[in-house]
């Protein structure tokens, strides 16, 4: 790609209104110029406007409305990606005290949560349209209520499977969805740092209801621990019922129930490589920090807060990132941070013994591990445009639903291997090894957006 097309990149991102954007046509296979208006395709919206003059697109607004849109967005993420940041604590307790050894069946729950928070994912822009995000969000606050309240009761692990694990997966997919789509959709120059701050709510959420739990448990007990999440996330989701919705519907003529078309660009066949291969690999260190640390011998205390340590940076990481790759390029934030994810696991968790190491290692992870989990979605926008973020979204989130199902139980079969005595280094290795893997393919995707001089903005 020559240099005047890397520079224009650099001046006009590709979501910007009016904006014309040197891209390969995926469908002719050569580089061509096409002009998008509202972050469409002119040709796809003329052709749009001639079918109805009543459909028209709105452009983002960058601030008013969009504002409380994304508040309803945190407060979503907040509770139910929030979890996912402090089910370690549940997991080590359980292990420990409810369920002795048995680390390995315990670890399904959580991947049973991970896979179902991204079932609704291929089908998601037929829920967007028929359902609507207002009874989506409505049912999400139905299902993940029930389950946690349930879990406060069970005493068998097979219902943890279902309460813990399937009600509260599936109502977080209803939750996940619709606010990281909201959030892109109603900013365009500020998208990185939009979906950034909707993203850190699941930080906050991590940070601060990873104290509670604790809290909570020394002096109440486990199920009064899952109670009271229950009452906060149940307060949360009806805020962001109330104010989650969507800038612009599509016609209901154009949804399919199962819309592959974004699989015809291979950088999103790329970013799905990316998250599909992460996702097997990411959740180890907030899943098994906290009984690595106890595993060393290290005072119970480190282990109780590594949670909220990682949660706490993740919200600097989350927020910085997407802040700073409005002006340095989204693309190339995501090669950073997902790379330095894992070279942080390899260079950093694989050596350290001592509690300023775990601190450190915990420190940077949350930094870069949240970033990570920023900017797929935030570059997603230009990789694919508007006129394909519901479907896009779906599906690149879906890619999740392997590695949330089988991640951590093949972690924990790695860290109890046939020698009888835990050994987590080869659990390390392997995620490790996996994200750094996953960094290559962000690389990949910069390159075919802008040539290999790493000095360009895309």
């Amino acid at each position: 790609m020559s240099n005047k097309h890397s520079m224009e990149i650099e001046r006009q991102p590709s979501d910007t209104v009016k904006a014309k954007d040197p891209i390969v046509d995926y469908e002719k296979g050569k580089d061509t110029t096409v002009t998008y208006v509202d972050g469409f395709k002119e040709e796809d919206r003329l052709s749009i406007e001639s079918e109805t003059q009543e459909y028209v697109l709105k452009q983002p607004p960058d601030g008013g409305r969009a504002w409380l849109v994304l508040f309803g967005c945190f407060c979503g993420l907040f509770c139910t990606q929030g979890y996912n940041y402090v089910w370690g604590i549940f997991l080590n307790y359980y292990n420990e005290n409810v369920f002795p050894d048995q680390m390995t069946a315990l670890s399904w729950i959580g991947s049973l949560w991970l896979a179902l928070a991204n079932i609704v994912g291929p089908f998601y822009s037929w829920f967007a349209v028929k359902v609507g995000y207002k009874w989506m969000l409505i049912a999400a606050v139905v299902l993940w209520s029930l389950g946690i309240m349930m879990a406060s009761i069970a005493t068998e692990i097979w219902h943890l499977y279902l309460t813990q694990g399937v009600l509260m997966g599936v109502g977080a997919s209803l939750v996940w969805f619709p606010c990281v789509s909201a959030a892109q959709q109603w900013f365009s120059k500020r998208r990185g740092l939009s979906v950034g701050i909707a993203i850190s709510g699941s930080g906050f959420g991590g940070l601060i209801l990873s104290n509670v739990i604790q809290a909570v448990i020394d002096h109440l007990g486990y199920q009064w621990a899952l109670r009271i999440v229950g009452f906060i996330s149940f307060a949360l989701l009806i805020i962001a019922a109330c104010t989650v919705r969507p800038l612009n519907i599509p016609q209901k003529s154009e949804i399919k129930i199962f819309d592959l078309r974004p699989f015809r660009n291979p950088q999103f066949v790329l970013l799905f490589a990316i998250q599909f291969i992460g996702n097997f690999a990411f959740n180890v260190p907030s899943s098994f920090l906290p009984a690595y640390a106890n595993h060393l011998g290290l005072d119970p205390w480190i282990g109780t807060n590594m949670s909220a340590i990682i949660s706490g940076v993740m919200i600097v990481g989350k927020i910085s990132s997407g802040f700073i790759s409005d002006y340095v390029g989204r693309a190339n934030m995501t090669f950073i941070t997902t790379i330095m994810t894992g070279v942080m696991c390899l260079a950093v968790w694989l050596t350290v013994t001592t509690p300023a190491g775990i601190w450190a290692f915990a420190a940077m992870f949350g930094y870069f591990g949240g970033g990570f989990l920023v900017m797929v979605p935030a570059l997603l926008g230009q990789v694919v445009g508007m006129e394909d973020i519901e479907s896009a979204n779906g599906l690149l989130f879906f890619a999740w639903f392997f590695g949330g199902l089988f991640g951590s139980p093949i972690c924990a079969a790695l860290i109890n291997d046939a020698s009888g005595h835990p050994t987590y280094d080869h659990a390390i290795i392997f995620g490790g090894v996996l994200m750094v893997f996953s960094g290559l393919l962000a690389w990949v995707v910069r390159v075919m957006r802008a040539g290999w001089n790493p000095l360009v903005k895309v």
